[in-house]
């Protein structure tokens, strides 16, 4: 086993051994976070010669899912990350990211996201252009790791049907205003909506401006949360033995590997529904004891409900609908 391998193995077991406090306590213990960057893990994808791991997409999904297995909490915050480190690797990033490549590589400067206005529907977080830079005005309702993360990438609507997204300091300051959200599970993640009334942001903080298009978005996003069910599933079946529901989570892996934009929704919903089935299976199998608060048969089960909508799409929440028989008639 090479020494990442042992490295991984040992905080996997040190997240499996905190989940249940971790799933009691207001937020998760920073000392996770500063576990995962001691192994590379928030330069996951970045080169080799920045300090990063250069992962391939399939070798991070590898590892969300094994991360996931043992705490879903701080592997849910984690890869949100991800965002702030694809924009500190854009060779066009503005110096205030670029400035941070290194720290956000190694993981001392960690991100977050808040993407209402790249979603579909209507616009909640719109954004104005003024002479010091820009103005936000509406809502992101869901933001994790609130207190736990030092930037966030905000996407809001700009004028002429376009998204900008901008770099903000994740603080209370003028103009914003967070209100804490209080979960089912997985609420030591920290939750928050964010309100935004006449927020300024300064135009060196414009990280990108382009076409407003939900339909474009990148699979590679969708595969990776796509692990934190299949991370679920595996934590289930590690308890309950051998069963059919092993091949199963090979044949939900091998549909997210093998999708592309116009099958991946399939592929989350069929990941998320098996995440559902197996947490009812593992309380099955534990028995009785499945009722009891803090039982893992009782905490999987509120974090599969939970994956059911984190990171959903409508084409993803029809196909699970159609999954579970409440598809349109």
């Amino acid at each position: 086993m090479s020494d990442f391998s042992a490295q991984l193995a040992e905080v996997v077991e040190r997240f499996t051994h905190d989940a249940t406090d971790v799933d009691h306590a207001d937020a998760i213990p920073r000392t996770h976070f500063d576990q995962l960057a001691a192994l590379g893990l928030f330069g996951a994808f970045a080169p080799i010669d920045m300090g990063g791991l250069e992962f391939s997409l399939a070798e991070l999904c590898d590892c969300v899912e094994l991360l996931a297995s043992a705490c879903l909490a701080s592997t849910f915050v984690w890869i949100q990350h991800f965002r702030l480190l694809a924009a500190a690797l854009d060779p066009s990033a503005p110096g205030i990211v670029a400035d941070l490549r290194r720290e956000i590589v190694r993981g001392q400067v960690r991100g977050g996201v808040a993407l209402t206005g790249s979603q579909p529907g209507p616009a909640r977080l719109k954004a104005t252009p003024t002479r010091e830079g820009w103005s936000l005005d509406g809502e992101a309702p869901w933001v994790s790791g609130w207190g736990l993360v030092d930037h966030l990438v905000v996407a809001a609507r700009g004028p002429e049907d376009t998204v900008v997204t901008l770099l903000l300091d994740a603080r209370d300051q003028p103009g914003l205003v967070a209100t804490r959200h209080q979960l089912a599970a997985l609420n030591a993640t920290a939750t928050v909506k964010l309100t935004f009334a006449a927020m300024l942001v300064e135009a060196d903080r414009v990280l990108g401006q382009v076409l407003y298009d939900p339909t474009h978005e990148l699979p590679e996003g969708l595969r990776v949360n796509g692990s934190l069910a299949l991370g679920v599933t595996r934590r289930c079946l590690n308890v309950i033995g051998p069963s059919r529901l092993d091949h199963e989570l090979r044949e939900a892996r091998n549909a997210l590997d093998g999708a592309n934009a116009e099958t991946m929704p399939l592929a989350r919903a069929q990941a998320c529904e098996l995440a559902v089935r197996a947490s009812n299976s593992l309380a099955v199998h534990q028995g009785s004891s499945s009722v009891l608060e803090a039982s893992i048969a009782e905490r999987t089960g509120r974090e599969a409900q939970v994956l059911l909508t984190f990171g959903s799409r409508p084409a993803i929440r029809s196909a699970l609908l159609e999954r579970f028989g409440a598809g349109t008639a």
